[in-house]
């Protein structure tokens, strides 16, 4: 039998943070939850899981903490700008059919599969956290 593994509550990934910078070593990644870098590390485990980004969810979005050569330097910048904007144009188009409602859906996991790779997004309030793997491995 297999054991299954706790995922930490959405707003429990990271201690609130008195300032963001995009480097590792900045305070948000130092104040990290044990549950999320338990978390991160059996995400970066995963033979077919590529690398993963946590930002933070302010304008502009910085990357907190990542893992994997595809989001290193420039192209991490680039996912980074792109997984921002997918989960607010899906945001908006939400908001767009709920027609003004004060009750609004919201978006709480997106999934987005390629022929080469899939990208999933766990937004919550103040961070996003994108995973990109092989669906293949």
């Amino acid at each position: 039998m297999m054991a299954t593994q706790t995922v930490p509550t959405r707003t429990a990934f990271v201690s609130q943070p008195n300032g963001i910078e995009s480097s590792p070593s900045s305070s948000a990644a130092s104040s990290m939850s044990p549950e999320l870098e338990q978390t991160l590390a059996l995400l970066s485990s995963h033979r077919s899981v590529l690398g993963y980004m946590l930002l933070s969810r302010g304008h502009p979005t910085s990357i907190i903490r990542h893992s994997g050569v595809v989001f290193d330097g420039e192209q991490g910048r680039k996912y980074a700008g792109v997984i921002s904007r997918i989960v607010e144009t899906a945001q908006v188009g939400l908001e767009e059919i709920s027609g003004g409602d004060s009750d609004a859906d919201e978006v709480r996991f997106l999934r987005l599969r390629t022929k080469r790779h899939e990208i999933m997004i766990s937004p919550d309030d103040r961070y996003l956290l994108a995973v990109l793997h092989d669906p293949a491995t």
